[in-house]
């Protein structure tokens, strides 16, 4: 009998990945907390949380109930005209737990798809007043997804060259990178005075697939209160940030100014299955709220609302909102800056960032892109440690369930110091 990877090769095209170049892909059979267990038995450390979304680890037992539950009710109803408990529970429980001013929630599918619904969200919203703004500022190296309104939004890359000509265009501030906020801060004030600006978006402290950077929350303050001041909507995309990522439970809380819009995907549901939601203030719905049809916000997904999603996503809300996963987060933060501290000033690192659970090592290589030469080389080098890391170009970083041990942590670290002496060695060889 041919293994799950060799037919997979025959009938699958994989995201992100060189189809020619990396053909094979490991065949997971079974997930076990933070692990996740291959067909041949081998068992890896989720170090990223299969793209940073399983925030309780895999196969948990009190979500698979909670969703079991819910399937033997109710699998499925359409949403337009229609509303079921285990959606509008959720949307109770985010209103209670999101940043201040959120008031309604609008159901997708995913995080680019909350996306989508935030940028229509806010230009219909100046289009339904009757005044004239349809630009967007965004974010130097931002990444918000890969739909068309989603990349648009993000910063032209790898990931958007071939639809560059297809893309509306976005006026980009300057990444507030240490001794840039300034500038980025004044760029962004430059172009909303035009007054034609609908919305600002970013991803709140850190732009993850731009190369996990990240900024600092006075510089989110400056932001948020400079698009208060030129009457902009404000959207913060939190589809990785949310969820403890960052510390609190969004990346919003760690300032005072709150947004108009937020998006949200990713830990929603800890992992489990997709959702997304596009929460938004009373302001921003009531210019949806009219007689006129032609008012109406005209979009929608066959599967909104699913009532088993919105199941794993309450479930995943029990546990988070436990005490024991608030220490859990800490326990993290805490280790995370005592390895920080630990390999601080080793020739072959060029940067160590750290926000929340969320730690990035950039190292020094000639040529820093997504496509470095560095990346492959990572990437197995971790592999064959039995930890799943994806290297964005020549930086690593951790960003792992929440449920990990301290052993397991330790264990990767021990990893990352292997794989600095290693390089060290090799600068040695060559000079």
């Amino acid at each position: 009998m041919p293994t799950i990877k060799e037919r997979d090769r025959q009938v699958i095209w994989h995201p992100y990945t060189p189809m020619k170049i990396w053909p094979e892909a490991i065949a997971i059979v079974r997930g076990e907390g933070t692990y996740l267990i291959d067909e041949d038995g081998n068992r890896y450390i989720d170090a990223i949380s299969s793209w940073w979304v399983n925030i309780h680890g895999h196969a948990h037992p009190y979500i698979a109930q909670k969703v079991s539950e819910q399937l033997s009710v109710l699998e499925h109803c359409i949403f337009a005209g229609f509303t079921h408990e285990p959606a509008v529970s959720l949307a109770e429980r985010l209103l209670e737990i999101l940043p201040d001013g959120m008031r309604k929630i609008f159901y997708s599918d995913n995080g680019s798809t909350a996306v989508e619904v935030a940028l229509k969200m806010a230009v219909q919203y100046w289009n339904n007043k009757g005044i004239k703004k349809k630009k967007i500022a965004a974010l130097q190296y931002a990444y918000h997804g890969d739909t068309f309104g989603a990349m648009a939004v993000s910063g032209r890359s790898v990931f958007t060259d071939a639809f560059t000509d297809l893309l509306f265009d976005v006026s980009f501030i300057p990444f507030p990178g240490k001794g840039k906020e300034a500038e980025s801060i004044a760029t962004l004030e430059s172009i909303l005075q035009s007054g034609e600006v609908a919305a600002f978006i970013m991803e709140p402290l850190v732009l993850g697939s731009g190369g996990m950077l990240m900024y600092s929350p006075e510089t989110l303050e400056q932001y948020f209160r400079i698009c208060r001041k030129y009457e902009t909507l404000i959207i913060a995309d939190e589809v990785m940030t949310g969820f403890g990522r960052t510390g609190p439970l969004f990346a919003c809380d760690h300032i005072n100014t709150p947004p108009d819009i937020v998006c949200l995907s990713k830990g929603l549901t800890g992992g489990t299955m997709p959702l997304g939601v596009t929460a938004s203030t009373q302001d921003v719905f009531d210019a949806f709220y009219d007689d006129d049809r032609m008012k109406t916000l005209y979009h929608g997904h066959s599967f909104t609302a699913n009532p088993a999603i919105c199941a794993s996503a309450l479930a995943s809300l029990d546990l988070l909102l436990q005490q024991s996963c608030t220490d859990s987060r800490e326990c993290i933060v805490n280790a995370h800056k005592e390895f920080a501290t630990s390999i601080a000033g080793d020739i072959s690192i060029a940067e160590i960032r750290q926000t929340g659970t969320i730690i990035a090592i950039e190292l020094k290589t000639d040529a820093p892109s997504y496509h470095s030469n560095m990346r492959d080389m990572l990437y197995r080098f971790f592999l064959n440690k039995k930890i799943i890391m994806r290297p964005l170009g020549n930086i690593i970083y951790i960003l792992p369930p929440y449920c990990i041990s301290n052993e397991e942590l330790q264990y990767i670290y021990s990893c990352i110091k292997e794989l600095l002496e290693k390089l060290n060695a090799d600068t040695r060889a060559i000079h």
